[in-house]
């Protein structure tokens, strides 16, 4: 056997034992890790599984309470949507809780269903879900509040730059509108035609609260107070020389003029020049 021979069994010796010095020390921990990884994955694969149950189970209540709703029956209605808000997952309780509040609407209760949004706008976690609650309530209170309770409810929405500003905006105008302060509702349904943010659809419907608020008067002096004006008796037309009649242009209807002063109700004679005595 050559020298380079024994050299290399000696290395390889050398190896062997310097591998599993390594493997008793750290095998464990490369074994312990890989079933780490392996549990890991495992669990993430059951979370998972589990999320995914759960949230079918609860997309199928959720959308049983949703045909009940439609249907006849409020009262299974609401005790189903109940249910899936108790033990519903994911997103569905908070589905569950706006449909809630709008089946009360629905069921001409409007003081239940603010007090369901209101519950919403305070205990929602995500600000857009808030003041989706906070517009919802102020459209119920459009019709069964004052705009004092829907400027509490979405005041500080109707500020340019807010999703929902609109939204807002449109909720006091129709507020104010029903009030009958048309200069304020006006205001509102303005704001939303100068948002270039404002949707074509939205944009058409304050078009149309306009015009109507055009023709209850609103920005039109035809409506202004009309002044009684003393009727004047016209002479017979044999009585008063055609020339000297000032002809008058009649006012436009809806641009105030002035009244002139009253012509004499008769013609009044000129004194007599004293005849030269032949």
């Amino acid at each position: 056997m050559s020298q380079d021979n024994i050299i290399r069994e000696v290395d390889e010796e050398l190896r062997s034992d310097r591998m599993r010095a390594l493997w008793r020390r750290y095998g464990p921990i490369i074994i312990g890790a890989a079933v780490g990884v392996v549990l890991i994955v495992a669990g993430k694969e059951v979370w998972e599984w589990w999320q995914s149950s759960n949230a079918a189970r609860s997309s199928d209540q959720f959308y049983a309470a949703m045909d009940l709703a439609d249907g006849a029956d409020p009262a299974a209605a609401h005790a189903a949507l109940e249910d899936v808000i108790a033990t519903g997952s994911g997103g569905y309780p908070t589905l569950a809780r706006f449909k809630a509040a709008a089946l009360l609407a629905k069921e001409g209760k409007p003081a239940e269903a603010v007090a369901a949004y209101d519950a919403l706008a305070t205990s929602e976690s995500n600000p857009r879900l808030r003041e989706l609650a906070l517009v919802l309530a102020g459209n119920i209170l459009v019709d069964s509040g004052t705009p004092a309770d829907v400027e509490t409810r979405v005041g500080t929405l109707a500020v340019p730059g807010n999703a929902l500003s609109n939204s807002a905006r449109e909720a006091l105008g129709l507020a104010w509108y029903k009030a009958g302060d048309l200069t304020k509702a006006a205001g509102f349904f303005q704001a939303v035609i100068d948002d270039p943010t404002a949707s074509a659809d939205m944009a058409s419907r304050m078009q149309l609260y306009m015009s109507q608020l055009v023709a209850q008067g609103f920005g039109d002096t035809s409506t202004a107070p009309v002044v009684d004006t003393p009727t004047v008796e016209t002479p017979p037309a044999s009585d008063v020389p055609a020339t000297d009649a000032p002809v008058v242009d009649a006012p436009a209807a809806d641009v105030p003029v002035e009244t002139p002063p009253a012509a004499p109700a008769s013609p009044v004679e000129a004194p007599a020049a004293d005849a030269p005595t032949p």
